[in-house]
């Protein structure tokens, strides 16, 4: 009797506003512990179609991105007995060989995500949304935000997203990337079916993705189509690259952009709405500079000595992912989304008096 007159006395105070209600605690998100010797294991159903380098940050949370990859290439890891790559794809009843993993935190091993409160990463994430249902989200990336960790990387989309984990503790998943100094439409996955369905939406070509920059000069060719091989080089200080190769390369896959200009200023830059065939990395980037009319702020590819900013305008990348179509996971119906120019470029378009409501001709550009 007294315990019931106690629990009715502290509802009675909770409603009243004189007690603050207990907070249910989220569930924690099921970790497995690291192996400290080599151990196998099986690739579940539900892991099924999964990239190698996502099961592992699956299995493993916390393992850095750059620890992956060295045991990926060393021939470490192993599926049914052979050597694969972090893009590989499992496929359910497979065995994977995994050697003894360790959370580096050495210096040059950036933490897999920054210290901040849920609270704070989950309210970044939202103020992102630009479509949102119960499959899915397009969040709007901003310039200077990386997708994904690496060495050097503390702070990245990836991370943040667990602040998003549901009650099973799963968290929302990417389905593409975009480069760190690229903002505008990127695509997540809220379930797991829905990823599986979104990404093979971006490896059959489904998707329809339309980027916009600015660039030095001006075509002489006003629309085309840029076909090219790309593979990974170096820059001058050891960064990857992407440079133009010939068929039969090592490492040469096929790259295919559709451009046009939409609007020009005199004859110093031209505003281009681009559209990737393919989906290689860096690969708008190294197809503008590959036609001799650098993205302007690409501090990688732009090659153009002696050429300077116009004054006003910020020496960052001026490229975005502007819009984005993609079937829907559940539906099939098409999610046509567009994001709004970042800061830095709309101080550009109105510096330069651009119009961003112009026609777009890259729409009718062929769906290859």
């Amino acid at each position: 009797m007294r315990r019931d007159k106690q629990a009715k006395e502290k509802a009675r105070a909770i409603a009243e506003g004189r007690v603050q209600a207990p907070v249910k605690a989220k569930p924690a998100r099921k970790v497995a512990a690291l192996p400290i010797y080599v151990i196998t294991v099986t690739v579940t159903p539900d892991e099924d179609n999964m990239r190698v380098d996502r099961f592992l940050e699956h299995r493993f949370p916390g393992l850095s991105f750059s620890h992956i990859q060295r045991i990926t290439r060393k021939g470490e890891l192993r599926v049914n007995g052979k050597r694969v790559e972090t893009k590989d794809r499992l496929e359910a009843g497979q065995a994977v060989r995994i050697p003894p993993l360790k959370i580096e935190t050495a210096e040059g091993e950036a933490p897999k995500r920054l210290e901040k409160t849920e609270a704070a990463d989950a309210a970044a994430i939202r103020a992102m949304i630009l479509f949102e249902d119960d499959d899915m989200m397009v969040l709007n990336k901003p310039f200077g935000l990386a997708v994904q960790g690496g060495s050097g990387t503390v702070r990245h989309l990836d991370g943040m997203l667990e602040a998003l984990c549901d009650a099973q503790g799963q968290k929302p998943r990417l389905v593409h990337r975009l480069d760190k100094d690229t903002s505008g439409c990127l695509v997540v996955a809220k379930t797991r079916f829905a990823a599986s369905a979104l990404a093979k939406s971006f490896r059959s070509r489904d998707t329809r993705k339309i980027y916009w920059s600015l660039v030095a000069g001006v075509p002489r060719v006003k629309q085309g189509r840029i076909s090219t091989y790309l593979a990974k080089g170096e820059d001058d200080e050891g960064d990857q690259k992407m440079q133009v190769a010939k068929h039969g390369d090592e490492g040469a896959s096929h790259a295919v952009t559709y451009y046009a200009v939409v609007e020009t200023v005199a004859q110093k830059l031209a505003w281009l709405s681009m559209k990737p065939v393919t989906g290689r990395t860096h690969q708008l980037r190294a197809h503008a500079a590959h036609m001799g009319h650098p993205i302007l702020g690409d501090p990688k590819y732009f090659d153009i000595e002696n050429w300077e900013v116009p004054g006003g305008i910020q020496n960052r990348l001026h490229l975005m992912a502007r819009r984005i179509v993609i079937p829907h996971p559940r539906t099939g119906k098409p999610v046509n989304v567009t994001a709004p120019l970042p800061p830095h470029m709309l101080q550009s378009f109105n510096l330069l008096g651009l119009d961003a409501k112009r026609y777009d001709p890259i729409v009718d550009a062929p769906e290859e």
